[in-house]
């Protein structure tokens, strides 16, 4: 058989990276969980939720499948929101295949097609999967009227329709982009879930936890650091965790804290319940609301918050 010009074997064991496109709140964070099979990437009703390429590793006994899950590709109206698009044009370029998402429930627009203008030139050398995500939210005849539609966008190597909620058609997304992978060893040990710093899930699950029933302004405004982590001196079943929420605005830090600290204290004790399963320990976490006037805009602080 042969494979990106190499001549591969059927029972070969294959490893490599798979990444996943779309329009932002395109389900590509919900996919990229359900394969892995558990939490690595934040999601959120609110688009542009995912600001860094998370990686989620997928075991399975015939192949190592590397999903890197991207921010959702968009008009960036802040120096923030052009290098999170650099960021998903750098990695679709160094993947093996590339799956790009559209959702079943919603008419293909000007965005999916200026995706699908910017995939046309990376589908020469690295294969392009449609993907019909949330077919739980449409009827068999959308679905299929979505399939017809997305075929018209460009020409894809695997078209394929699934739902992440009720596991529709995932192992035959699993097995889509694992047959385009190069035979290969494993790249990362039995187990590994992704290769992320837990800081940075820690921050994003924080993160995800502050967007949960906020105004539409705020989500792109927030930012999560950790400033401190660290196992509790008299106790060995207990890790400090220190963060810092920053927003842009006085207004938007009084929205983040609430009434009497009310929204702050939900915050913290919805983003402790993930990262304590995330650790395995107890945690106690301490979180402060601070103001990084329009940091979306501003080089020295975008590094300073890791972008």
């Amino acid at each position: 058989m042969r494979q990106n010009g190499a001549v591969t074997s059927p029972d070969a064991h294959r490893s490599g990276f798979a990444c996943f496109v779309g329009r932002p709140n395109a389900g590509k964070s919900t996919l990229t969980n359900a394969l892995v099979g558990s939490k690595v990437a934040i999601t959120s009703s609110k688009p542009q939720t995912t600001r860094h390429a998370i990686r989620g590793i997928v075991h399975r006994p015939d192949a190592q499948l590397i999903i890197v899950d991207t921010p959702g590709l968009h008009r960036p109206r802040t120096l923030l929101g052009q290098r999170l698009n650099d960021l998903v044009y750098e990695t679709w370029s160094e993947v093996d295949v590339v799956g790009f998402c559209v959702p079943a429930d919603q008419k293909i627009g000007p965005g999916d097609r200026y995706i699908a203008e910017q995939l046309a030139k990376v589908a020469r050398r690295t294969p392009v999967v449609g993907i019909v995500t949330k077919t739980d939210l449409a009827s068999r005849a959308q679905v299929a009227e979505q399939l017809l539609a997305l075929q018209r966008v460009m020409d894809f190597a695997d078209l394929v329709p699934v739902s992440a909620v009720d596991s529709f058609q995932m192992d035959t997304l699993s097995d889509l982009l694992v047959g385009h992978l190069p035979e290969g060893p494993q790249l990362y040990p039995d187990g590994e879930l992704t290769d992320e710093p837990e800081t940075t899930l820690i921050a994003e699950l924080i993160r995800e936890a502050a967007l949960e029933g906020v105004r539409d302004e705020l989500p792109h405004s927030l930012a999560v650091t950790i400033e401190e982590m660290i196992p509790r001196e008299d106790r060995e079943d207990l890790i400090d965790v220190h963060a810092v929420i920053y927003v842009e605005r006085q207004s938007q830090k009084a929205i983040v804290i609430g009434k009497g600290g009310e929204r702050l204290r939900s915050v913290g004790s919805q983003a402790r319940k993930h990262i304590q399963a995330l650790l395995g320990s107890k945690i106690y976490l301490d979180v402060h609301v601070k103001v990084a006037k329009d940091w979306q805009r501003d080089p020295k602080q975008l590094r300073r918050l890791g972008f």
